[in-house]
Parts: structure tokens; C-alpha cells; sequence
């Protein structure tokens, strides 16, 4: 007769049940993409930036294991790339221009109002470490190489997908319309 430690041992009593974890990395970064919801930053950028006025702005491609910081200088806020250095005017602009410099896009649309993109780096930022994090926490138990392939995976796509949307006009648009007062009466 067993013991019923034994029992509830074999029987898997107590325990969890085993998640299904994703096989392979489509079927990863769709489960990512599926949890994150209106929180995947591709989703971000297409439905709260782009409908936004906005210019186009270049941001430095990172080489390999290159760190990416944002600066305080004497001359201002700059976003450091590897060895390259872009002069911000603000930390919120850097802040923004950083998650993409993460995501290896080249061009990027900056919202004009710059009243709305401490906002959005926010989002983009809270956005980018969750998918990261639910990259790792999907893999947990697995390779660390595995874990590795598993957030390159979802990186690419994200990537691919905003340079998909594109990065907008290098100039805004502005309303030439720049009359303030209505039409006179004459009486």
C-alpha cells in the first residue's frame, strides 16, 4: 500500500496544471501579440500616433549588444546609440525616440504636439517591457538560448510591423487657414 504523500506525489496533487506553452516562435509571438492586446506597440504606433500631425524623424540603427542610453549633457538631452548621439529638445522626445532606437526602426513618426509624447513614451515604454517580460515568462524552464530566440522573435515582428506603418511626412501638414475671426456683417 502506498503512502499518501507518495499518492498525492504521483498523482500530481497540489500542483499547477502544466500550461500549453507555445512550440515554436510564429506560434509565440502570436500568443504575445494575443495577451498584450491594444498594449502590442505596433498597435500603439498605428492607432494612437500615426492618426496624430506628425514628422519624420531618422533614428540610429543599433549594432549588435550596442546600449542605448538617454543623456543628460551640459549641451542638453541627448539619445546615445552605441557611439552615435542625437540631440533630443526634451527627455520626453528622447525617451520616445529610445524604444524605437530598441526596436531597431530607422524612421519613426514624432508627434508635433509635443505636449502628447511624454504620454506616449510611456505607453511605449510600459508596452515594449511587457512584451519582453511575456516573452521571458512564456519560456521560463527553457534554454537561455531558447529565451533569447523567443524575444528576438517578438523584437523582429514588432519591428517589422512599424516599418510597415511607415514614419510620415518629414514636414506636418499645417492649416494654411489662419483667419481667427468669422466672417463681418454689414448692416
Amino acid at each position: 500500500m502506498k503512502s499518501a504523500a507518495r499518492a498525492q506525489t504521483e498523482a500530481g496533487a497540489g500542483r499547477a496544471a502544466p500550461r500549453a506553452r507555445p512550440s515554436n516562435a510564429d506560434a509565440l509571438v502570436a500568443e504575445i501579440r494575443n495577451q498584450l492586446g491594444d498594449d502590442w506597440p505596433p498597435r500603439i504606433y498605428r492607432e494612437r500616433i500615426l492618426p496624430l500631425r506628425t514628422r519624420s524623424h531618422a533614428v540610429p540603427a543599433p549594432k549588435k549588444g550596442a546600449d542605448i542610453e538617454v543623456q543628460h549633457t551640459l549641451l542638453g538631452i541627448e539619445l546615445k546609440v552605441g557611439r552615435r548621439r542625437v540631440s533630443c529638445p526634451d527627455l520626453a522626445t528622447a525617451r520616445y525616440l529610445a524604444v524605437f532606437a530598441r526596436a531597431g526602426v530607422g524612421n519613426v513618426a514624432v508627434p508635433y504636439d509635443i505636449t502628447k509624447i511624454s504620454r506616449l513614451a510611456d505607453e511605449l515604454e510600459s508596452a515594449w517591457q511587457r512584451m519582453l517580460l511575456l516573452a521571458d515568462f512564456l519560456t521560463e524552464g527553457r534554454t537561455p538560448s531558447t529565451r533569447a530566440r523567443a524575444r528576438s522573435a517578438a523584437t523582429k515582428v514588432a519591428r517589422a510591423e512599424i516599418e510597415e506603418a511607415g514614419a510620415g511626412a518629414a514636414i506636418p501638414q499645417f492649416n494654411q487657414n489662419t483667419s481667427q475671426r468669422g466672417e463681418r456683417r454689414v448692416s
